[in-house]
């Protein structure tokens, strides 16, 4: 059965369904947007029950031709790796289409001061667009040929970029444009590096198991890594190539922000896991260095920044590039522990910062404001509201006993065993966000009510299925996080062996020998 085809063709049919409904049903749109998602979840949980953890590396795999004469096909396949990360889009989506019930109904306001901004289109073309990236993201976890990747790469941009741009706050174009503009840089470095690869590896093909060791010369491999890297360090993004994501992020409605720093930015830490590492063994060692400084500057960057944001979309997204840091660590750690940890990591994250945004979305539908010195005293009106957002900021600081906290242990045990001062440093990036978590919820639950607050209603039924299932699973991966790495462990071993690097082994020394044998 091609699993994976029909993952990707239900959401889009969706989607045409949604658009072609007559204008005025919008309410029908939602219906058979989450209808669709949750499809879409039943075939990929049908499909997760059936991947052997032990068996073939890749599994579900679907070849066929696309343009013979450059060697391109419509591969895609699943290992540990991206099997979890396709469950987490399918997890998410139907969250995001009931969280966004209302989103693109009504003007959108993120600042009192500021005029509310009515959404550009209609709440139909809003969930078709969700329908349309959920496909695109599964698509480009599950591509092997590395041409339709980047194909999933770039077409990613196209719904979040009039997500953005028509249902987000009053700076909406600009925040849209400048994410735009990102992207497209860095896809355009990945692709003259695509280019080159399959010119130099003269396989006629893009598939990647087949291009996997076919570039020997370290030199090549150190330029054709760059661009790779970039482009994946723009989309993660890692600290310097950070800077749309603020801006985005506080400018989406909540859903597709859950999206984009949820989803769409793992795929940059997952490309470099799955191409920069066993497509560029030998440069990903000559580079790890400067990874690991850019990694912990980023966790430390990215935490005290946001210890100073007033905006509580821009603060969640400041936390989001110290977490970021903590999983690119983790990867070019090169070790078990610290890629295992850095793939449960961008699970846990998806549903950490999600219900983090989701919860703010709810607060700022209330009162009509994303700054933080506009609430107070939530918490004596809204308890379950206030509660939500406890677990979920507490999940942010990857307090023991919910998700987080397995994968950033993992990440910093798994650090320390090649790199103890970096793994030092980066670990009072979990000091730092206890105040930026703590002194949020602070300002914004607790203290005396303000007058604005007093009305506001707690969380409603509906707001209660969006919440209920993220804090079921932070609880759930905190203390159980076995199954999933069971998936992932397999994959993290074979990932290893391809970048040429034994577990314990320093890679300085893997790649002086390397170096000597020559």
């Amino acid at each position: 059965m091609p699993w994976l085809s029909i993952l990707m063709a239900v959401p889009v049919l969706g989607a045409v369904g949604v658009a072609l409904l007559p204008k005025g049903s919008d309410k029908l749109a939602k219906q058979l947007a989450l209808a669709v998602s949750l499809v879409v979840l039943a075939l990929t949980v049908a499909m997760a029950v059936q991947f052997s953890p032990n068996g073939n590396r890749f599994q579900f795999e679907e070849k066929y031709a696309w343009i013979p004469s450059f060697g391109v096909h419509y591969g895609v396949a699943v290992d540990g790796i991206a099997l979890v990360l396709i469950a987490l889009s399918a997890i998410l989506v139907p969250i995001v289409v009931l969280a966004s019930w209302h989103d693109a109904e009504g003007a959108t306001r993120l600042d009192l001061k500021s005029e509310a901004v009515p959404p550009k289109r209609s709440a139909k073309t809003y969930f078709a667009l969700l329908l349309v990236l959920e496909a695109m993201m599964i698509g480009v976890f599950a591509a092997t040929d590395i041409f339709l990747f980047y194909v999933f790469f770039e077409a990613m941009l196209i719904p979040m970029y009039f997500m953005i741009g028509s249902y987000g706050g009053v700076q909406r174009s600009y925040a849209a444009v400048k994410f735009l503009l990102y992207s497209l840089f860095g896809g355009l470095l990945m692709l003259v590096a695509v280019i080159a690869l399959y010119v130099v590896a003269e396989k006629n093909t893009f598939m990647f198991p087949e291009l996997v060791g076919a570039i020997q010369d370290p030199t090549t491999q150190k330029w054709l890594f760059a661009g790779f890297f970039i482009a994946f360090a723009i989309k993660a993004p890692l600290w310097p190539f950070h800077t749309w994501l603020p801006d985005a992020a506080a400018q989406a409605p909540a859903g597709a922000a859950v999206l984009l720093v949820g989803v769409l930015d793992k795929v940059g830490t997952y490309g470099m896991l799955r191409f920069c590492l066993e497509l560029f063994p030998d440069a990903s060692k000559f580079f790890t260095p400067l990874v690991i400084v850019l990694s912990v500057v980023g966790i430390i960057y990215g935490a005290i920044v946001a210890i100073g944001q007033t905006d509580m979309k821009r603060l969640i997204a400041y936390t989001s590039i110290s977490h970021f840091g903590f999983i690119a660590m983790g990867v070019f750690a090169m070790t078990q522990n610290a890629q295992s940890g850095a793939t449960l990591y961008m699970v846990n994250h998806g549903f950490s910062t999600g219900a983090l945004f989701l919860v703010a979305g709810f607060l700022i539908y209330r009162r009509g404001s994303a700054q933080i010195a506009d609430y107070g005293g939530v918490q004596s009106v809204a308890p379950l509201l206030a509660g939500a957002f406890l677990i979920a900021g507490l999940s942010g600081l990857s307090l023991p006993g919910l998700a987080p906290f397995v994968s950033e242990f993992m990440v910093l045990i798994g650090t320390y065993e090649r790199y103890a001062v970096p793994a030092i440093i980066g670990a009072t990036g979990v000091i730092l966000a206890a105040i930026y978590i703590l002194w949020m919820y602070k300002r914004t639950m607790n203290g005396p009510t303000a007058e604005p607050v007093k009305g506001f209603t707690d969380l409603n039924g509906r707001e209660k299925w969006v919440v209920a299932p993220l804090i079921a699973m932070i609880v759930a991966l905190g203390f159980f996080p076995k199954p999933l790495l069971d998936v992932i462990n397999p994959a993290v071993d074979q990932t290893l062996t391809n970048a040429q690097v034994t577990d314990k082994q320093p890679v300085s020394t893997v790649a002086e020998k390397k170096g000597a044998g020559q």
